[in-house]
């Protein structure tokens, strides 16, 4: 079950983290990866690593997206999976939020969601099959955390986006629909610090923090032959994180 074998996939922001995760679980169930991502460098190492392609692409540039596409569909002829996994997460409170940080947020995002998307489900069409993956987040879409107000807004635009996306490309044998992760051991997580970590784990019924495969694993699932009748969902992978109705619930 949930052999990718001869699948055409692009992972965004695949070169570390959950995007890493995501790649290196797509090729274990056989899937040709792209591994499309701005550090370049970082890119190359990974994909030699893992025995995937690499690409640049900045998601936030039209052109460079087309690019990305154009070259991909060049060598392989077709696209079946794009797992749109980029994604930034800046801290700032309300009150320090500028102009300039909402934007980026949004652009990095949420709109890069769309311009990635937006080419991708036309070719897919094409094909008359797609499966597209959307790395979301449990922050903004059910939960809140102070200084992630404009992360938790652009993540739950993702989902807003993922539903009518679903809808408009159903009949044309394309999935949408989204991984929701939690607190997901990442290099940027980590940066957030020990204590944070620690608060985090003691949240989770789990008792630990997720890794980047376990990720990949649902995103190997949705990408699959076997979740083609599944469109529009979310996949949440955290742990039990939102369980508890109180701390006290966490055994």
């Amino acid at each position: 079950m949930f052999s990718l074998a001869e699948k055409i996939a692009i992972v965004t922001g695949g070169a570390a983290g959950i995007g890493l995760g995501i790649a290196k679980q797509l090729r274990a169930a056989g899937a040709v990866v792209v591994i499309a991502d701005i550090n370049k460098e970082r890119a190359d190492e990974v994909a030699a690593d893992i025995g995937a392609e690499s690409l640049y692409v900045d998601v936030t540039s039209t052109s460079d997206i087309k690019n990305m596409l154009d070259t991909v569909i060049e060598r392989h002829g077709r696209l079946d999976i794009m797992c749109a996994n980029s994604g930034i997460f800046p801290q700032a409170s309300i009150a320090k939020l500028t102009e300039e940080d909402w934007d980026q947020m949004m652009n990095v995002n949420l709109k890069s969601t769309f311009l990635v998307l937006k080419p991708t489900f036309e070719q897919m069409q094409k094909q008359g099959f797609g499966r597209v993956v959307i790395t979301s987040s449990i922050t903004g879409s059910i939960t809140g955390y102070p200084g992630w107000a404009h992360y938790g807004a652009s993540k739950a635009g993702q989902q807003g986006f993922m539903r009518s996306a679903a809808l408009e490309y159903a009949k044309d044998g394309i999935t949408v629909n989204a991984v929701l992760p939690g607190n997901i051991l990442t290099e940027g997580l980590e940066a957030q610090g020990e204590e944070y970590l620690a608060s985090m784990t003691r949240s989770i019924p789990a008792r630990r923090l997720g890794t980047p495969e376990e990720i990949g694993s649902a995103a190997v699932f949705l990408a699959s032959d076997e979740a083609g009748y599944v469109t529009g969902q979310t996949i949440i992978v955290d742990g039990g994180q939102l369980l508890p109705e109180s701390p006290e619930a966490v055994l």
